[in-house]
């Protein structure tokens, strides 16, 4: 993540936006369980929203940057035991099989250069009849402008390629739709109850 994308993720009009705006429509009406875990928490705003929605959650926030890591715990340290915070890479989960009720990316996946692999390990952490939901930028002209200008590493996908990944990955019910002018798409699947 560039220097710029930091600055913007631990910003109020950032928080503002994710309250009022990204949230909302990446969760939609998702019940997420007793356990949650988030992939690319950043500086945290999204993991108070998902505590402040989802009052008997516990949440594992996790991200790769130490900077954005100590952030959150800064931000979630109010939440005591309902939160918890870890450095983790996200195409190699630190986790047991079948740890989480929920798995949640918000904007994220695109950092991550391997998505393919960040997806399999989240579907590997779910529970049975667990949900993974989540958002992201796609594959457009703005965006990959964007990401050229802050030099940023990152590696975009489409909805059709996350599509297909989820159905590859032996989970139901999934759904991928666009939103914000066909910048973004969010995703949600669902870890099927028992064995096939």
């Amino acid at each position: 993540m560039s220097t710029i994308e930091k600055a913007w993720c631990r910003s109020l009009p950032w928080r503002a936006f994710t309250r009022r705006v990204v949230f909302p429509w990446a969760l939609g009406d998702a019940s997420v369980g007793d356990d949650v875990l988030e992939l690319g928490s950043g500086s945290g705003a999204n993991a108070v929203e998902l505590l402040a929605r989802y009052p008997a959650a516990r949440l594992t926030a996790t991200d790769v940057d130490p900077a954005m890591v100590a952030a959150a715990r800064r931000r979630l340290a109010g939440f005591g035991d309902r939160a918890s915070v870890r450095q983790a890479d996200a195409t190699a989960l630190p986790f047991d099989d079948a740890s989480f009720d929920a798995v949640v990316s918000l904007i994220m996946l695109h950092h991550v250069i391997d998505w393919e692999q960040t997806l399999s390990e989240a579907a590997r952490v779910l529970r049975p009849g667990g949900v993974l939901v989540g958002y992201d930028l796609v594959r457009s002209r703005p965006s990959r402008w964007l990401h050229r200008l802050d030099r940023s590493p990152h590696r975009l996908a489409d909805a059709p390629a996350l599509d297909a990944r989820l159905h590859e990955l032996d989970l139901t019910e999934v759904r991928v739709d666009h939103g914000l002018g066909g910048l973004v798409a969010r995703f949600r699947a669902r870890r099927p109850a028992t064995a096939a």
